[in-house]
């Protein structure tokens, strides 16, 4: 069985703590952000790990962040704390590219 390191806690914690609760309190707190949910800031970080949608990569139908190796969850927090930093322009940005990619822009 393999060991899994507190490195990829520590990157899982944060992911979610981004992603489940920073993101979708800055979005509230802002109030003009395009997306407020934490699933969409999911997709969003998740589609940009991937450069495409990221359900091409990895079984929908488990936790998609549990599949991650941790290169990959460095770049989902990556992800995560530039929307964070970057606010609504930043968070524009990257979900208009997250909906080309899925076909919906």
């Amino acid at each position: 069985m393999e060991e899994t390191s507190d490195d990829r806690y520590d990157l899982q914690d944060r992911y979610l703590e981004l992603t489940r609760r920073e993101l979708p309190a800055a979005a509230v707190a802002a109030g003009d952000w395009p997306v407020r949910f934490d699933h969409c800031f999911m997709r969003i970080v998740l589609d940009h790990v991937f450069g495409g949608c990221w359900y091409d990569h990895l079984n929908r139908r488990q936790r998609a962040y549990k599949q991650l190796d941790e290169a990959q969850l460095a770049a989902a927090v990556g992800h995560g704390e530039k929307m964070l930093s970057g606010g609504r322009a930043v968070v524009e940005a990257m979900n208009r590219e997250s909906l080309a990619w899925r076909g919906k822009r």
